[in-house]
């Protein structure tokens, strides 16, 4: 007998693990995950930060690395390296029972890169260099900067999961870089058959924003309640129907859909409930469809298990999201604007994890230090 997470991956929809750490690596909760049906995990610096500040996980590889006199970014990538390493191990047999569909782990690149197309492309190369597996993504974000990259990544076989898109015509660049990247490889004489894309559109933050400016809608008399937690799967919807007139039959993809390619799966990403008064699956009941993945963290993907909802809602209320999205730009509120800003954010907050945790190993380093290590 299946569990929702298993049903709802019978209707296309892929359940992965926003969460990384080496307590779940080697505690076996990974693995626990795998078996109840979750086939990929992912990752970016604020999760991290999150693991390698608490607890004692990863001292003794800290150390290890400092005695071999690596810098502090050195000694954060030997950390995360080993983490994404180890976590694609153990998703391998997924990765090779769904053909490369799923059974992947991502690594984002430093986000202090986000503004810089050349050295995005730098760095993503050498990750999945060091890594050296084929179930890897290197999350790239979805900036003015990153879309080049994404197509020169792709056009190498770079596996890319493109992070932080909010706004749908974005998403529609990102698409578009995806398919130009495919039509180099191609071109160069490589495999389009085995490189993979997920584009991670982020849903729960743009309900956040748009809530807080029909607060201050609301106080002026409107009325608004009707409009409050419905903007981020209203964006979500919206942008589904883009991915599948992009993917679609006799469209730019076409040719290479007939070389083997993959489309590149939406992905959905920050799927929290930010607001307790949202049920704790509201970002996932609303968004299950075909050729999607919707990323998970922990205490989410336990709720999904007990009372998710198991059929197919992508396609419902599509005409619904339009007039939505109407209603708040008739109240001013922009959607595009909200998604351009949540952008900036996005980068904004994993430059600060990025930053945080650096600086955090630096202190660690040097307490080493003084203590005579």
């Amino acid at each position: 007998m299946s569990n929702r997470i298993q049903a709802i991956y019978e209707l296309g929809q892929s359940i992965w693990c926003d969460s990384i750490s080496r307590r779940m690596i080697d505690s076996g909760e990974l693995q626990r995950l795998i078996n109840l049906g979750v086939v990929g995990v992912t990752s970016n610096p604020t999760i991290f930060m999150k693991a390698v500040t608490t607890g004692s996980a990863y001292d003794e590889l800290f150390n290890k690395l400092l005695d071999e006199g690596l810098d502090t970014p050195g000694v954060y990538e030997g950390l995360v390296i080993r983490d994404i390493a180890d976590a694609a191990d153990r998703l391998k047999p997924v990765y090779e029972r769904t053909d490369g569909v799923d059974g992947f782990v991502s690594l984002e690149v430093n986000p202090n890169l986000a503004y810089d197309t050349a050295g995005t492309i730098a760095e993503a190369r050498r990750l999945f260099g060091a890594l050296n597996r084929d179930n890897v993504f290197i999350k790239v974000p979805a900036t003015e900067e990153g879309i080049p990259a994404i197509a020169a990544l792709i056009g190498e076989g770079v596996n890319v999961n493109v992070t932080l898109i909010f706004g749908i015509r974005r998403y529609e660049e990102v698409a578009k870089a995806y398919i130009s990247g495919l039509n180099k490889l191609q071109a160069d004489g490589g495999d389009v058959t085995r490189v993979a894309s997920v584009a991670s559109f982020f849903v729960s933050r743009v309900d956040t924003l748009v809530d807080k400016l029909l607060e201050v809608r609301g106080t002026a008399g409107d009325s608004v309640d009707h409009l409050r937690g419905g903007a981020a799967i209203a964006n979500a919807k919206l942008a589904y129907t883009c991915f599948e007139a992009m993917f679609s039959e006799g469209g730019a993809f076409a040719p290479l859909e007939e070389a083997g390619a993959r489309v590149q799966r939406p992905l959905w990403a920050s799927t929290s409930t930010k607001n307790p008064a949202y049920p704790d699956t509201k970002y996932v009941d609303g968004l299950i469809g075909p050729n999607t993945v919707n990323t998970l963290p922990p205490e989410t993907i336990e709720a999904a298990l007990d009372h998710a909802a198991t059929g197919i809602t992508i396609d419902d209320e599509v005409q619904e999201s339009r007039e939505l999205c109407a209603e708040l730009a008739a109240l001013g509120i922009s959607i595009d604007e909200v998604t351009d800003k949540l952008l900036v954010d996005g980068v904004e907050l994993f430059t600060k994890s990025y930053d945080d945790l650096l600086a955090d190993l630096e202190r660690k380093a040097q307490s080493v230090r003084v203590a005579g290590r």
